[in-house]
């Protein structure tokens, strides 16, 4: 499933995710690295064919991203 918003937001779901955004962002992830907590939304997404809900599991994958570079080592 691919979706492209009005302020350059690209998503394209297909088991693997590839978001994009312009100049500044290009981010794919493989299948099996996607959390299975967000997994879910990426695939319900789909199953529903509704770009506002890829947008928003979207946004969860690189949430979860953005806390495993900052998650304290023990």
């Amino acid at each position: 499933m691919k979706c492209e918003y009005d302020d350059g937001f690209k998503v394209n779901y297909s088991g693997s995710l590839s978001i994009r955004k312009g100049n500044d962002v290009d981010l794919y992830v493989k299948e099996n690295f996607i959390p299975s907590t967000v997994k879910s939304g990426l695939e319900a997404a789909a199953v529903h064919n509704s770009c506002s809900e890829l947008r928003q599991a979207a946004y969860g994958v690189t949430d979860a991203i953005h806390g495993a570079w900052y998650q304290k080592k023990s």
